[in-house]
């Protein structure tokens, strides 16, 4: 067990020094890419945890993905955005209710949902990227 544990904080500390590479430099379109990514990335994890039971896991990538959300919307840009701006706060906030409410009952569909929203947005986010 003990060899179980020093693997995952060997691949938690590699993983850190991934986005830390990533992040350094990174112009503001691509460091949106990497929140999109650390966000798709916690809602999987949290998907498996919400399925297998794994109530800790579950909840520890879920408060991940709701600091993501947060910070992502709390960066749009009404004023220059517009409509797509609006847009995005709407779909940030249905993603944070759907989490809260798989949490509430216990179902990973409201979750596979949001999941789904995010990783449509980040698709279109690489593609204009």
């Amino acid at each position: 067990m003990y060899m179980g544990q020093q693997s995952i904080k060997a691949a938690k500390r590699y993983a850190a020094i991934d986005t830390g590479s990533r992040v350094e430099g990174a112009t503001p379109h691509q460091l949106v890419r990497i929140l999109y990514d650390e966000l798709l990335l916690c809602l999987d994890t949290a998907l498996v945890a919400l399925k297998t039971g794994d109530r800790h896991k579950w909840l520890d990538r879920q408060t991940r993905a709701l600091t993501i959300l947060h910070a992502l919307e709390t960066s749009l840009d009404f004023d220059r955005g517009g409509d797509v701006a609006t847009s995005l706060a709407t779909v940030y906030r249905e993603v944070r209710r759907r989490m809260l409410t798989a949490t509430t009952v216990s179902d990973p569909a409201p979750m596979e949902a949001a999941r789904g929203f995010i990783a449509d947005i980040a698709a279109a986010w690489t593609e204009i990227g």
